[in-house]
């Protein structure tokens, strides 16, 4: 059985709702799940998992959220190679271009993703919703 942590950071609840998504479609995959807000585990703690899920929505201009989840994403991301990631997040201005470039670092450190990034505008619609239990389910049969 897998054991996976989810890590998300939010301001409007966008994203909280996407992570509780990921972890519903987790759990149905039979995964144990661990659902945290980013101030609530030090990366330290992330990094003993090996199926990770982190979500943080665009801030500024399309980037992470500079205070809790930047920081602790600097501090997690050379601790992640070898483990099976996933990321997803809410936008709400430009064109959501964050979750390219949070890959694109992702990947240039070395750490596959084990599936596409989910990415809502706003408040997650029903089908962004559906996606995300999907990723949940990809991460628990990664």
């Amino acid at each position: 059985m897998s054991k996976i942590v989810i890590v998300y950071w939010t301001g409007s609840g966008n994203t909280e709702a996407m992570a509780h998504a990921v972890e519903e479609g987790a759990q149905n995959a039979g995964a144990e799940v661990s659902l945290n807000f980013v101030s609530d585990i030090s990366a330290d703690e992330a990094a003993s998992f090996d199926h990770i899920a982190l979500g943080c929505p665009a801030m500024g201009n399309e980037q992470l959220e500079e205070y809790e989840f930047e920081p602790f994403f600097e501090e997690l991301l050379p601790q992640l190679q070898g483990k099976k990631v996933v990321i997803f997040g809410s936008y709400s201005w430009n064109e959501g271009d964050w979750i390219q470039l949070w890959k694109d670092r992702l990947n240039e450190a070395g750490v596959e993703l084990v599936a596409e990034p989910v990415k809502a505008y706003s408040y997650p619609e029903d089908d962004v919703l559906e996606a995300c239990k999907a990723l949940g389910e990809s991460l628990a049969n990664a």
